[in-house]
């Protein structure tokens, strides 16, 4: 029997592979928590952790007051 990652897992898997594959870069904003939230039908709770996760998984910064960031420097171009 295969059971689905609960919720917060499947969210910041999510990210993750958004990340490793480059289609949110390094310097890239993440949507707000609200937004994630309505994105995946979710309680923003669920959100934060998934998010919690990303940071334990070392791909994203908190700038408080400004929003959740993919880690590493933007590159120029």
């Amino acid at each position: 029997m295969s059971t689905a990652p609960a919720p917060y897992r499947h969210i910041a898997n999510d990210f993750t592979d958004k990340i490793k594959s480059g289609e949110l870069p390094p310097g890239a904003k993440l949507p707000s928590t609200r937004e994630i939230a309505d994105i995946y039908g979710v309680s923003m709770v669920t959100v934060s952790r998934a998010v919690s996760l990303l940071h334990d998984r070392d791909l994203v910064i908190g700038h408080p007051g400004r929003g959740v960031f993919v880690a590493g420097e933007p590159e120029d171009g």
